[in-house]
């Protein structure tokens, strides 16, 4: 079957999408990636590229307004899509959770479509304090009824969230009520997920979905010192200045630090520190901790390889994740950053083999997932 994936340019969308359109390619099927030019020079077996249009802020969009930008900037990439997505005449699309704009035009079109989620479920469950409050479940009296005023705060928003999505849907010929995709893929590991009452019938775990955007290899420095590998948030809403800091924090220490990232890297470093880009799992085989910010990507990938993190979180779902991978033992959350902060949760996670351990349970569960492919091709039926 062909199947359109649509997702936007950042990488812990646009990564997810491009390794489930290599599995399905692996699968036999015909991939269609649609997302930001930052991926189209791309060229992967099986998997072609188009561009997603409908991406860039239109004159008075408001970008601080989450639910317009969302579900009215969907409504839009929808519009923008449609003649391209006609022409491709898919079996089946597959749309990122925060591109919605592929959903609402695989409905135009009459094409079943299934939601990408590249983290835990996030959607509000009965049984669970907020999404994104970093809480554990409430225990007892006390704890349900914790919740339950959190769950009442936050409804008002997610009422005026359905009110503008129903209003962009509306807009675009569609009925205001959302049926929703065929099936979600949750694309996480299981020690990140959390049991809920409401568990979803047509949600599926299916594992992380991971890819390397890069062929290089970072060799770490020489030595026989504890390695720790830095991985900074691609996301907007990240930490800045980690790979500073965590140097500043390691002055003296006899440790070395291999520092992977995308953009160019810090200009100066310390001659037991290196910095640039490199693929994050050759790199992971000889880490001994991983600092990173949380963001879904860096820690799935990191403990599917085994290895304890530092995690200093910033804006977003980074938050969420850091705390939900601190219950699973596995991490310490630094915030905000700090040197000597970091410091101490490095030789944390070091000194006591629970961290390992923790990171190795997670990693073994990782094959308790569904195929993701079967998932679609389910759902193209």
């Amino acid at each position: 079957m062909r199947v359109a994936v649509v997702a936007g340019p950042d990488a812990g969308h646009a990564i997810p999408a491009i390794a489930l359109s290599l599995r399905l390619a692996d699968a036999g099927h015909d991939a269609v990636v649609l997302t930001g030019e930052r991926w189209l020079g791309l060229e992967l077996p099986g998997v072609t590229f188009a561009e997603l249009k409908g991406l860039a802020p239109r004159l008075g969009d408001d970008d601080g307004d989450a639910g317009a930008k969302i579900h009215a900037r969907a409504a839009h990439i929808a519009s923008e899509m449609l003649p391209d997505l006609g022409a491709l005449l898919p079996d089946l699309v597959v749309a990122d959770v925060l591109t919605a704009g592929g959903g609402m035009a695989a409905e135009r079109l009459g094409i079943p479509w299934v939601e990408l989620s590249p983290h835990p479920l996030y959607l509000p469950s009965r049984g669970l304090p907020p999404i994104g409050s970093g809480l554990d479940v409430g225990r007892g009296v006390r704890g349900r009824l914790r919740d339950a005023a959190l769950r009442a705060m936050t409804a008002r928003s997610l009422r005026q969230g359905e009110r503008e999505r129903s209003a962009a849907r509306v807009g675009i010929g569609l009925p205001a009520r959302d049926p929703g995709p065929r099936a979600r893929l949750i694309a996480t590991l299981p020690a990140l997920e959390v049991p809920r009452p409401d568990w979803p019938g047509h949600a599926h775990v299916v594992g992380p979905l991971l890819w390397e955007p890069t062929v290089e290899i970072l060799d770490p420095p020489p030595g026989d010192g504890p390695l720790v590998m830095v991985a900074p948030s691609t996301a907007v809403t990240g930490v800045t200045g980690m790979v500073e800091t965590v140097c500043d924090a390691l002055d003296g220490a006899g440790m070395r630090v291999a520092a992977t990232m995308l953009d160019p890297p810090p200009q100066s470093l310390p001659s037991w520190a290196v910095s640039g880009r490199g693929r994050q799992d050759v790199l992971l085989r000889q880490a001994d901790v991983v600092v990173c910010g949380g963001g879904h990507g860096m820690l799935a990938k990191t403990l599917s390889a085994g290895v304890p993190a530092v995690i200093v979180p910033g804006g977003g779902d980074q938050w969420e994740l850091a705390n939900r991978a601190a219950r699973q033992g596995s991490a310490v959350v630094v915030r905000p950053l700090d040197a000597d902060a970091v410091r101490s949760a490095i030789d944390t996670v070091l000194s006591s083999p629970d961290f390992a351990a923790a990171a190795r349970a997670a990693a073994d569960g990782a094959g308790d997932v569904e195929d993701p492919v079967a998932v679609c091709e389910a759902a193209a039926d």
